[in-house]
């Protein structure tokens, strides 16, 4: 397994544990092979989801058991000091465990298997599972029959132990769980990938001159729903922005393609406080961001009034030094 595995060994969760064939008497065909064989599974997950790795291990045992007995009656009891030889004879993995991808995008789920032999029956399928619904299968390949259903894995790339799907244009109702199955008798193995759809707002922040003039801040077309919007209060340079705890939601929207919009404005009505200039900016956190913001920041109504009223006199004193400056020069 180890050339598999890339990062730090410290990253790693280890599991084993007993595989049960049940009835099945097929003999693993490489070399050694035998029908009462004793089966474990070894899984190495690495801790920040690069990769998940199962190995199949076999354990040929000192005794057969019954041809109608189940094989886990034959399970070893393995002492607490003692050792079992066991041969890894094959290997399922994906570097894909879990997929972010936003609207309209194509992407790969990764699936590789490794045996230890020339396969002479294998199949590959691939099911597809949203959140309590049923399991739907995607594509099958049988080496036997060289029968194909469904689409997106490259045919040519089973024999060298690529199975990866490639998911086409993706919608929300693309998000689920993708199971890629390898079967080599007697051994079924299996890789789960979760697919999320991960789609970022477009943010705009605007004023509205009404009555009661307001300012809006606005997050559309963005999934999954949850979203956080915050508005903040800037009144002069240099000071900490003030959070406004008076903001008013609008209920969510959602579109055609089951993104969503939400709006978060706050009503400026007049007072002392609001008398002067203020700018006004909008925050907003989302699971599409990773941890970071949007920002947008916009001059409140207030600072325009001011504006439109001192802009002739600011006119009028760039005029006179313009004036003064010529007539200097001319005279002197």
């Amino acid at each position: 397994m180890r050339k598999f595995v890339e990062g730090p060994v410290d990253r790693l969760q280890c599991d084993i544990h007993r595989y049960s064939k049940g009835m099945s008497r097929v003999r693993w065909p490489s070399l050694g092979g035998m029908g009462h064989d004793i089966w474990f599974t070894c899984t190495l997950r690495h801790t920040a989801g690069l990769f998940n790795i199962t190995s199949f291990l076999r354990v040929t045992p000192a005794t057969t058991m019954s041809a109608h007995q189940p094989d886990f009656f034959s399970w070893l009891t393995i002492g607490v000091k003692e050792k079992i030889s066991a041969s890894a004879v094959m290997v399922l993995m994906t570097r894909s465990p879990s997929v972010r991808v936003g609207l309209q995008k194509e992407t790969t789920l990764h699936c590789q298997f490794a045996v230890d032999h020339k396969v002479p029956h294998l199949t590959v399928e691939w099911h597809f599972q949203r959140r309590g619904g049923r399991r739907t299968k995607l594509f099958s390949y049988s080496s036997r029959s060289g029968q194909t259903e469904g689409s997106g894995v490259a045919v040519k790339g089973i024999a060298g132990g690529d199975a990866s799907l490639t998911v086409p244009i993706t919608k929300v109702s693309s998000e689920g769980t993708y199971v890629c199955s390898v079967r080599v008798p007697p051994l079924n193995g299996s890789v789960d990938i979760a697919l999320h759809i991960i789609e970022p707002p477009d943010v705009s922040l605007t004023t509205k001159e009404e009555q009661i003039p307001s300012v809006v801040c606005e997050a559309n077309g963005f999934y999954p729903l949850d979203v956080e919007i915050d508005l903040f209060k800037e009144t002069s340079s240099g000071q900490r922005p003030e959070k406004l705890g008076n903001i008013l939601r609008s209920s969510h929207l959602q579109h055609h393609d089951n993104t969503h919009s939400v709006a978060a404005f706050v009503r400026l009505r007049p007072s002392p406080q609001d008398s002067g200039c203020a700018i006004y900016s909008c925050r907003v956190s989302h699971v599409s961001l990773q941890g970071l913001y949007i920002h947008k920041s916009i001059i409140g109504p207030g600072c325009w009034t001011w504006i439109h009223l001192t802009l002739p006199g600011l006119v009028c004193l760039i005029f006179v030094i313009i004036f003064i400056a010529v007539t200097r020069r001319r005279y002197f």
